[in-house]
């Protein structure tokens, strides 16, 4: 028999590992929720003229983050694999619970309990938010309350199977051979677009509904969006199991910046025409990809944005979550409050309001809820830990 323990110091190693600060994935969040932002007052409020063509291509700060979760989740995991460590669904969902749902759960009780509150509509059932199902089936013209969830049941409905696909791959010690499903994921979600495209939206293109169909079919449902994620798991890849590739990408960083604003633009001369097949087939994979090489331009060292060290991104990167959240809310009451003291909604004065009452909400959420929420998980997780080092295990 023999006794294995985990030492305090060890314990406290796995609960906060000491890690390399990326400035460059911070000034991507703050500018993904920038945009998002922007978009969002341009296409759902009063707002002055000018931002409608500003903020008109705004909608791709949701693949930014889609691209930003699938590599820092997959690198996680991706180093526990490469250090032979066994993949902890209990750890791996105490801290996605913790960092997701209390902040979610407090925005979603405003939406339920003051329907004053509400930017557009009502929202979809209670039960498909507690699911993060919310996305599937989305009908703008009868869910349009916190329609914005749908990115956030994208990301857990990956959370959840991610990590089952590579328990899976390590079980049949298959991991390296993973691009392999990436590549038919990626494959997979043309031909999804493509039979939505052509059964559930083209026939309604010169319908009234068609926005509302292509929305519900193609732009909300986890199928059709999963490439940005899947961007993100291929870089995470590169850079724990490619170590050659990833030493030939060092001296290259900013030219994958360059590239990666080339590939947008071109995303954005295809999305020009949103009732076109390119852009179901194209458009989506371009803007992903174009995104996958801003985040790789971020974490490659030779890269400019590597050592940007900004407080203002960094901050607006820290409160980018609740800013998310609650930014619809913040908005609307704004303006509705405001425009009573005879401020125009469309002027440049309210859209200012606007965004500061907008990050000093977000500030107070994260102060009340993430941030105390956060120290708990640290505890908590702890605890569990320390629980577990004490356990004696008998070796056969």
């Amino acid at each position: 028999m023999r006794i294995i323990s985990i030492p305090p110091k060890s314990v406290n190693e796995r609960i906060l590992p000491v890690k390399e600060k990326l400035f460059g994935l911070d000034f991507l969040r703050a500018l993904a929720i920038i945009m998002v932002l922007f978009f969002h007052i341009s296409v759902m409020f009063p707002h002055p003229d000018w931002l409608t063509y500003v903020a008109k291509f705004g909608w791709i700060g949701v693949d930014l983050f889609f691209a930003l979760s699938g590599f820092l989740i997959s690198s996680q995991l991706f180093s526990k694999i490469s250090e032979d460590k066994k993949i902890s669904f209990k750890d791996f969902f105490i801290k996605r619970f913790f960092r997701i749902v209390p902040a979610y759960l407090a925005v979603l009780i405003l939406y339920l309990s003051f329907p004053a509150l509400r930017e557009h509509g009502t929202p979809a059932p209670y039960w498909k938010f507690l699911t993060f199902t919310q996305n599937l089936g989305l009908d703008l013209r009868t869910q349009g309350a916190f329609s914005h969830a749908w990115s956030l049941c994208v990301e857990e409905q990956f959370y959840l199977f991610f990590p089952l696909i590579l328990i899976f791959l390590v079980y049949f010690n298959a991991v390296k051979k993973g691009f392999i499903i990436l590549f038919s994921l990626f494959v997979l979600g043309f031909l999804a677009r493509l039979y939505a495209w052509n059964v559930l939206v083209f026939p309604f293109t010169d319908s009234d509904l068609f926005g509302v169909y292509w929305q519900e079919w193609i732009y909300y449902p986890t199928y059709a969006r999963l490439d940005g994620l899947l961007v993100g798991i291929l870089i995470a890849g590169i850079f724990q199991f490619r170590p050659k590739l990833k030493e030939r990408l060092k001296p290259l960083g900013n030219l994958m910046l360059i590239f990666g604003v080339a590939v947008l633009a071109l995303a954005y001369i295809i999305c020009m025409d949103e009732r076109s097949l390119n852009l179901c087939l194209f458009g989506f994979p371009l803007v992903d990809i174009g995104c996958g090489f801003l985040v790789l331009g971020a974490v490659t060292p030779s890269g400019i944005l590597y050592s940007f060290n900004s407080r203002f991104f960094s901050n607006i990167a820290m409160l980018s979550y609740s800013i998310y959240l609650i930014h619809k809310i913040t908005i609307h009451v704004t303006q509705e409050q405001f425009f009573k003291l005879d401020i125009a909604k469309e002027s440049n004065l309210m859209m200012v309001i606007c965004l500061f009452i907008t990050i000093l909400s977000a500030n107070f959420l994260h102060h009340l809820i993430e941030k105390p929420v956060m120290k708990l998980r640290v505890q908590f997780l702890s605890l569990t830990l320390r629980k577990s080092s004490s356990n004696v295990f008998q070796d056969k």
